[in-house]
Order: structure tokens, then sequence, then C-alpha cells
């Protein structure tokens, strides 16, 4: 029978992931935090990446929502509004403390909640389910906020000059994840096409990528997109040169995940 202080070693325990959790995503929801705190999570991965979103039990719900009442009660976090209404969770300044207290170099989170537009909001929300459902499933993962940080292998300079929204890794095979729209500037899309010519000119030498860390290999390039940039991107990259079989090595598209109505960036 579980005593007084095992509880509350588990409570902190649960505490604690939650924190680490918004420190490294910036902010999540509660279906986010109960999906990747209460969710056992695979030891490596045993296919291809599976970027649709995870759902979380009614149990890990109740475990998070418990949780979330305790860090509020103790002022460890901050909350914001999404564009769909949904409660966003940040760290407070006194969270940020807490675990730079446990050596974790961490910021307040409350200019990431103070505002953003619908298109910013829709575009992380599918870029932190994927993330969560990759770490899940056992793959070594950078977020869209560690990125954009310069917190991950690529650094502030990105992999030939870009960087994901979504890295996934796996025994040294690297799977960028783009989440992207229909309509994109025409400056954009042309870097988009100049660096894509790049990795499959990379990803096909006989003596290993040059764009990538020693013994890492490109996996593939996955675009979180709608069919109408799909069909355009292919026939683009066919009229530069590409056949289908390189297509379809190289990339992969999902298009029917996520809803991108309001996905429309500036």
């Amino acid at each position: 029978m579980m005593n007084k202080n095992d509880g509350r070693n588990i409570a902190q325990e649960n505490e604690t992931r939650v924190l680490r959790a918004l420190h490294r995503f910036g902010w999540l929801r509660t279906r986010d935090l109960a999906t990747l705190c209460w969710r056992r999570w695979a030891p490596k991965p045993s296919a291809m990446p599976d970027v649709a979103r995870t759902q979380p039990t009614e149990s890990a719900i109740r475990m998070a929502q418990r949780t979330l009442r305790r860090l509020r009660l103790s002022r460890f976090v901050i909350l914001g509004r999404g564009a769909d209404g949904s409660t966003l969770y940040a760290l407070s300044a006194t969270g940020a403390r807490r675990l730079k207290s446990m050596g974790i170099t961490a910021d307040s989170g409350k200019d990431l909640v103070r505002s953003f537009s619908s298109a910013h909001y829709r575009h992380r929300c599918i870029a932190n389910e994927i993330a969560i459902s990759g770490i899940v499933q056992g793959y070594r993962v950078s977020t869209e906020r560690e990125i954009s940080q310069g917190l991950w292998l690529g650094g502030e300079s990105g992999v030939a000059g870009k960087r994901p929204d979504v890295l996934l890794r796996s025994e040294g095979r690297l799977y960028f994840i783009e989440v992207e729209r229909s309509r994109k500037n025409a400056k954009d899309y042309k870097a988009l096409l100049t660096w894509l010519g790049k990795v499959l000119q990379d990803s096909a030498r006989r003596d290993g990528p040059r764009l990538l860390g020693l013994g890492q290999l490109w996996g593939k390039i996955i675009f979180i997109c709608t069919g109408t940039f799909e069909k355009k991107l292919r026939k683009d990259l066919e009229n530069v040169g590409w056949t289908q079989a390189q297509t379809d090595s190289l990339l992969c598209f999902e298009t029917a995940l996520y809803y991108f109505a309001e996905t429309l960036f500036s």
C-alpha cells in the first residue's frame, strides 16, 4: 500500500516531468502533456516515423489535469490561450528557477504565450504533436522550440542553410519534418527547391553525406502539407530533372492527417 511519502514523491516526479516538457516545447496543452508524460515510450523505433498524432488515454488526461492544477496553485506555470480556445501552459519564472536548481538552464515562457497569430498557433500545434509522437515511438527528437533556439545538431545555421520544423533521429538516420502549405512566396519556394537539390546530391554520395555529421545518413524529408502543395512540388521537381524514383526515395507526403485551413503563414 502506498504511503504519504510515496505519493508525494510520485507527485513531485510528475511535476518535474511536466516542467521539463514545457522547457523543451515552450508551451503545451493538457492533452499534449498527457500523451508525452503519461504514456510508455518505446525504447527505439520499430518502423518509419508515423507522424499521426498520438491520442492520450482518459486516465493520462486526468493525471495531467491534477498535476497542472498543483503547478498552477504553486505558480510554477503560467497560462495562455490558443486560437481555438485551448489553454496553453508555459513555465513561470518560479518554474524556471525550479528547473535551474536541478541544473537545467530554463527561462520563463511568458513571452511565448503572450500573443501570436492563429497561423503560428496551428503550425506549432502540428509540430508539437509530431514531435511528441516521435518521442513516444522511440526517436530522438529536436522540437520546433529547440530548433528555433539553435539547440539541435544543425545549430543556428542549419543543414545547408535550412532548419526543419521537427527533426527525428534513430541509429544515425535523420528525418526532416516540414509543415508546409500550398501558398508559399516565390523566394522561399525557390530556396526550398535549391535545398532539396543539394540534399538529393548529398544523399547519393558513395562516400556518405557531407552535409550531415560523421556517421549520419539521410532518411526521409516528410512534408505535412495539402494535396495541392504535394502536386506542385512533385511537378516542379520533375521539371528540374528529378525522376519519380528519386522523389519517392527521398520525400514523403502526408496530406490527410492535419487541418490546414488556418495555417496560412505571412
